[in-house]
């Protein structure tokens, strides 16, 4: 292949064979390995053939990422971008879009008809499909693959999963013919290495050639209280072992914030950059600053000029976008982040140092996944640049070098479908298929397809269960009480129970000195008839009765947890649609399907996009939020999409408006609420007014400086909120059947909001 100025790699040229056979391909391959030349072949056939291609993200940073790459690489005129809030060129050979504009474009209705939509495409890129593991968004990579007309090639990007091969043959069932390259192939080695802070020569190789955990290495002393607050941080010394091995620049990863801008401060004495570098730096931020001039107090300025700086979601986006284009030109030589850069954007390092192996969940610290640390320790080693990249693992006490071990020389994890029906998806379905043709594209997602091996711990008890049944069945010797031992149980404990009941009677009667009742002469009467019924078994006299009956009484058991773990087989196997009618059924009782079509309600429905769309239509539909101003109308819908948060926050006051709106928001959540729970649907409502009195006062005007004064709070959380309501408010502006005063209302809200810092991706 002439096409690329440089040797493919060995699982680069089998995959481009297969696109070139006209089949789908998933390659798995590990971080920087070079996944996206295979797109960019895809991307020269289909320029070169008249075809055209999409190319989907999990993110809109990469979207616009990719834009960019891809405008500079083949001609802005050839390329389109489609996001959410964002459309350009949308006809054009090259589309980038995120993975939700993707799945919706799959779905039609709004977007237009699917036949339209995906007229001339040849291929489909799904970068970092690996996605399909997160727990909010993986199952729109599974609807984007199971919709995917099949004339369609899938080219699938992922980085290394276990379970490749299922992937391959999950896309091989429901799409078309499909092939897997998978590799564990790095361009760049990378070299292990563990801060052990006791040792003279703090950093010491974690592994020796043999890959046995090196003996030098001693575990962190556990210490307690107020000990282990003031225990000291080695940040410095980690940054100066790697400044004196040549081995910057480095990403620091770290699981807090906080914690990011602490070492950031703590590294800033540190000489990282000549003066000719510190004067390319401020250069650079003249002129980035004059073209967002709201950055121009950043108190992080000063620490860029160190040529250290931090990189986590509290950070507002042009301020990330100037720290990663200063790290990419070489200039910034240690980015202090949180692990959410390991699956952002494009920012490879000479090395990458994590600073603990386990991490703080709600239920306490957890040793990170295998995929979790591959992702990071990923990010080592330029190609092209450095020959070798370097990982180094800070030790803690809540880790043993044994177990750090162990985690480097793990094999990644499995993708686990995280597939689950919304009101949206049941809509969306029923508008162009019946129930019958929706159940089969339901039953073809990844998590049906894989359920065989999430059942294989119940079929395997149930196996047992059936085995020790076997082993249990007996037959009488005398061929006599086969079909009648268990009638004749049945019989004998009523009469034991009878007969300890008539002893009591004739003891109370007796203590009173009075004649037995004509009932408790009948009582008695009906015992003894079932002992002399009991006589007339062969049982009665058997020497193997006890025997017998005891194993009866096992059996029994056994079948009725046989029973419980086939209806729950049963259930998992059907768990996927049972969700889909549950959502159904509660749609139906709102009136938004009849017949299993959707109503008009229920049309408008199916173009919502949020968490829950049955939610936010009944909103709508309510007509709470007639009557309010642009700023009102923003505050309400920032309450109604901010999750609960984790952290406390001070109250801020809302307008009496807004409050009365939430209020009778409320009634509408309890109604909801009580469908839900009737059919046992779990789709979150959010009533979080948190943000809700800063972005009232941004709509009205307020200074960006004004904002922040009010709370204490990551300027990127804060624009983050404001841009999820820019979300919400511009489906109110497409979706059919809203009212126009409404749209007005929300457009004018949308024009107020969109203004710098929160108009900048």
């Amino acid at each position: 292949m002439n096409e690329f100025p440089f040797e493919l790699d060995d699982f680069q040229k089998e995959a481009c064979e297969f696109i070139d056979k006209g089949e789908s391909v998933v390659v798995c391959a590990p971080t920087g390995a070079g996944k996206t030349v295979i797109a960019e072949h895809a991307i020269n056939n289909a320029l070169k053939n008249g075809t055209r291609i999409f190319y989907t993200t999990p993110l809109k940073a990469l979207s616009n990422q990719k834009y960019y790459d891809f405008g500079e690489k083949y001609g802005h005129d050839k390329v389109g971008l489609l996001t959410g809030d964002t459309s350009i060129n949308r006809n054009a050979q090259i589309v980038i879009m995120t993975t939700e504009v993707f799945r919706n474009m799959l779905y039609g209705t709004n977007f237009g008809s699917v036949t339209d939509n995906m007229k001339d495409v040849k291929y489909v890129v799904l970068d970092e499909v690996h996605y399909m593991n997160d727990e909010q968004r993986g199952t729109v990579w599974e609807e984007s693959i199971i919709y995917c007309p099949t004339n369609v090639q899938i080219i699938a990007l992922s980085a290394t999963v276990a379970n490749a091969q299922e992937l391959t043959d999950w896309i091989n069932t429901v799409h078309s013919k499909t092939e897997l390259v998978d590799t564990d192939f790095r361009p760049v080695p990378l070299k292990f290495f563990y801060f052990d802070s006791s040792q003279p020569t703090k950093l010491l190789p974690l592994l020796t050639p043999s890959g046995q955990l090196n003996k030098k290495i001693k575990p962190e002393k556990r210490v307690f209280g107020k000990k282990f607050q003031n225990k000291k941080s080695y940040v410095k010394e980690i940054i100066r072992n790697l400044q004196e091995n040549d081995m910057l620049p480095a990403i620091y990863f770290t699981f807090s914030r906080k914690k990011c801008d602490e070492q950031m401060e703590k590294c800033a004495s540190l000489d990282l950059v000549t003066r000719g570098e510190k004067a390319q730096i401020r250069q650079f931020i003249d002129e980035f600053i004059a073209e967002n001039p709201h950055l121009y107090n950043n108190k992080h300025i000063e620490y860029l000029l160190c040529g250290v700086a931090s990189h986590h979601a509290g950070l507002l986006p042009a301020w990330k976008i100037l720290v990663e284009k200063l790290f990419q030109k070489g200039l910034i030589k240690v980015v202090f982040a949180t692990e959410t850069l390991a699956a952002g954007i494009n920012m490879p390092a000479r090395s990458t140092v994590i600073s603990s192996t386990s991490k703080r969940t709600d239920s306490g610290h957890r040793m990170l996944t295998a995929s979790e640390f591959l992702q990071m320790s990923g990010r080592a080693g330029r190609r092209g640049m450095d020959e070798v990249g370097y990982v180094t693992i800070v030790g803690t006490q809540f880790q043993t070098p044994e177990e750090v071990a162990e985690l480097v020389l793990s094999d990644a994890n499995p993708l686990e479908s995280r597939f689950s029906p919304s009101y949206s998806m049941v809509l969306n379905l029923l508008q162009r298929f019946s129930l019958d043709e929706a159940k089969e594209l339901i039953l073809k997602s990844f998590g049906y397809f894989s359920s065989g091996s999430r059942l294989q711990p119940l079929l395997l008890a149930q196996k047992q269960i059936e085995g020790e049944m076997k082993s249990r069945e007996f037959v009488c010797p005398y061929k006599l009480c086969d079909d009648k031992l268990a009638e004749y149980d049945k019989i004998r404990h009523i009469y034991v129970q009878n007969r300890q009941t008539y002893k009591k009677i004739c003891k109370q009667e007796r203590s009173k000195n009075r004649p037995l009742s004509p009932e408790a002469v009948q009582f008695g009467r009906e015992t003894k008839a079932l002992l002399e019924k009991m006589h007339g078994f062969q049982c009665d006299n058997c020497k193997l009765y006890k025997k017998h009956s005891k194993n009866i009484e096992v059996l029994e058991r056994f079948s009725v947890r046989s029973k419980k773990l086939e209806k729950e087989i049963e259930r998992q196997r059907d768990i996927f649609w049972n969700k889909f009618l549950a959502h159904r059924s509660v749609l139906i009782d709102f009136g938004y399907l009849r017949d299993d079509y959707p109503t008009e309600n229920g049309i408008t429905t199916s173009q919502i996009r949020s968490e829950n769309e049955l939610f936010i239509a009944q909103i709508i539909f309510s007509n709470v939020l007639e009557n309010l101003t642009p700023a009102q109308l923003a505050a309400v819908v920032c309450a109604i999409t901010t999750e609960d948060l984790r952290i406390d926050i001070p109250y801020l006051p809302i307008s009496e408006p807004v409050r009365k709106t939430l209020n009778l928001i409320r009634n509408i959540r309890r109604k909801v609420e009580k469908v839900q729970n009737k059919y046992t649907v779990e789709a979150p409502m959010y009533i979080n007014p948190y943000f809700s009195s800063l972005i009232e006062l941004w709509v009205e005007g307020a200074e960006w400086e004004t904002i922040i004064e009010q709370i204490d709070m990551g300027e990127g959380d804060i624009v983050r909120s404001f841009k999820r309501v820019v979300d919400v408010l511009r489906q109110f502006t497409t979706i059919d059947n809203v009212p126009e005063s409404l749209v007005f209302t929300a457009r004018e809200a949308i024009d107020k909001i969109q203004r710098e810092p929160v108009d900048i991706d």
